[in-house]
């Protein structure tokens, strides 16, 4: 999701797209994006997973404070004013899942591999 997020940002800044297309399809991803974020941080905590929890703590947490604050989607006037603080604050939160991604990938690999062991 974060890549769409990259993509019409850019799209808009070379002007492919209209600003309204652009916060549409940007504002469309943004509440599954939450709720996956929310219920992969839940998965975590239940499966006794408590360093990855605490990792998807603080980009949770970061969610859930921008939709409370009601800050969530991205404004049709406002979004060329912001443009270059989304890109940043989207490419931040990309290298962030990707982070995680690969470190959730590390511990089953390390999993599967010391119950293998064990055998």
């Amino acid at each position: 999701m974060g890549d769409l997020y990259l993509m019409c940002l850019a799209d808009l800044e070379f002007d492919y797209i209209n600003p309204y297309d652009s916060s549409s399809r940007i504002n469309k991803v943004i509440l599954p994006e939450y709720i996956t974020e929310g219920v992969l941080g839940l998965f975590y905590l239940l499966t006794g997973h408590w360093c990855m929890s605490l990792l998807c703590g603080p980009y949770l947490y970061y969610n859930v404070r921008l939709y409370t604050g009601k800050q969530h989607l991205v404004d049709v006037t406002e979004i060329f004013n912001m443009l270059h603080w989304e890109k940043k604050q989207r490419l931040f939160k990309l290298f962030y899942l990707i982070f995680l991604l690969f470190l959730t990938i590390f511990w089953m690999i390390f999993t599967a591999l010391e119950e293998h062991d064990l055998e």
